[in-house]
């Protein structure tokens, strides 16, 4: 068997390589190798969101998600946005009045990396002019953020919130959609114009003379492709050592939790709801002594990092809702299926209830939580990998951490580009594996800030 282009990995990163490179370059004798079901491993342990409001020393992160969300509606318009995406947006929060001028200096970023304007409501007279989000759509809406400084302007517009809310950060280019309706599309199309899909796993790489020569499956049978691309999520780096290549990534576990919210403490139309603060939880005096006699869950007396997030899962009908809430992150090897931490569930609403007091009443209730993660493959900048290795002919899109669905459609077209020697657009140097040979590019890792990271 032969092929012009082997994908290693039918996540969404191979999956939007493989429709980039049959539907719009034409390249028909593309195949997609996995030992799953395709979007089954990583692709489908999202919250499935996106956003454009990126932290950073440069534009890079903006500019790839502006591009990638041009795309995302391309598609929805084509498809009558069949895989639901709306603008919501993301709303940050803190009631901390120390960090209100970390806040709002944080806010002041992204928009001049082009991000969009960033507006300031102050008081009364200022809150007319801002345009709540619909529940659905994507059509017409601001881009840029509304930046809330008026308790009671947060009240009005967000009255499930805890009243200690100080500011509000509404990032607007943002929301989210339905991953594997959007993946399953691409992959249909990419399939109609001669992508296929076998199944199994690549065990070994051969080059001649520095180049691609041909792949092996499953240790027996073997490929002959001149291209050979990495897309293989949280195996990236063992891939990567087929080539001989030691990428510059590492794994963290993710988890979140889904429960029924039955007394509606997050209304359905509700944007995705972060904190920004970090916090202690409240234990009573018997709590505490039983907490620190265990060293195991002694931590839980000390402070809690930010970042507790949520947000409505399903239509108006639905109920449910989504908690997520990365307490500890530590790297580690990917394992499938990934240890679940039972009480993480307990921990994610406890952390909501500064946030949402409304949470509140389904601590010590049997909500018959359903618990799954994955795994945030990165680089240490918490920037993807996308371009050439080392080997002619082999080619990287990983360490996509945990918004490769949101930049899936960029990342796919940037390596196609790459692939058909097409024309790169300006944010491809800061993406490839050759960036850490720069100079200029090491030095700003010294100093690198905030990644971005929920």
């Amino acid at each position: 068997m032969d092929c012009e282009v082997l994908i290693c990995g039918a996540g969404i990163a191979g999956i939007s390589a493989a429709y980039q490179l049959t539907v719009q370059h034409g390249i028909k004798n593309v195949l997609l190798v996995d030992e799953r079901p395709p979007l089954s491993l990583t692709s489908d342990k999202s919250t499935e969101c996106y956003r454009n409001w990126w932290p950073g020393p440069d534009n890079t992160m903006v500019a790839l998600m502006n591009r990638s969300i041009d795309l995302l509606e391309e598609l929805a318009h084509q498809t009558g946005n069949s895989f639901h995406l709306n603008r919501r947006g993301y709303l940050f929060l803190t009631a901390d009045p120390d960090r209100l001028d970390d806040f709002v200096h944080t806010a002041q970023q992204p928009p001049q990396l082009g991000a969009g304007p960033l507006r300031i409501h102050c008081g009364k007279q200022n809150g007319s002019g801002y345009i709540p989000a619909p529940p659905e759509g994507f059509d017409g809406l601001p881009v840029g953020a509304d930046l809330f400084l008026d308790p009671e302007l947060i009240q009005r517009y967000f009255p499930y919130l805890s009243d200690q809310v100080i500011a509000a950060l509404h990032v607007r280019r943002a929301g989210w959609f339905s991953a594997q309706q959007l993946g399953m599309y691409m992959l249909a199309q990419a399939r109609e114009h001669g992508a296929r899909v076998i199944t199994g796993r690549v065990t070994g790489v051969d080059t001649a003379g520095s180049r691609m020569r041909s792949v092996v499956i499953n240790s027996e049978e073997r490929i002959f492709t001149s291209i050979f691309v990495n897309a293989a999520g949280p195996f990236f780096k063992h891939v990567g050592s087929l080539l001989n290549v030691d990428l510059p990534v590492y794994s963290e576990l993710h988890l979140k939790v889904s429960i029924r919210d039955h007394t509606k403490a997050i209304p359905r139309d509700a944007p995705l709801l972060i904190w920004s603060d970090p916090q202690t939880f409240s234990w009573s005096d018997d709590e505490k002594s039983i907490l620190a006699e265990d060293p195991e869950s002694r931590w839980l007396l000390g402070e809690m990092p930010a970042g507790v997030h949520t947000r409505p899962e399903g239509g108006a009908e639905s109920d449910i809702i989504l908690l997520l809430w990365e307490y500890h992150v530590d790297q580690v090897d990917p394992v499938f299926p990934p240890p679940l931490d039972e009480g993480y569930p307990e921990i994610a609403l406890r952390g909501l209830m500064k946030m949402i007091p409304g949470i509140q009443a389904y601590l010590g209730r049997s909500l018959r939580p359903f618990l799954d993660g994955g795994y945030y493959t990165k680089t240490r900048e918490n920037r993807p990998l996308i371009g050439p290795a080392p080997v002619e002919g082999a080619y990287l899109i990983g360490a996509l951490s945990g918004y490769g669905l949101m930049a899936s459609c960029a990342a796919g077209e940037l390596l196609a580009k790459y692939i058909t020697n097409e024309t790169l657009p300006s944010y491809a140097p800061a993406l490839s594996l050759e960036r850490y040979q720069d100079a200029h590019y090491l030095r700003l890792l010294e100093n690198w800030g905030a990644s971005g990271q929920l």
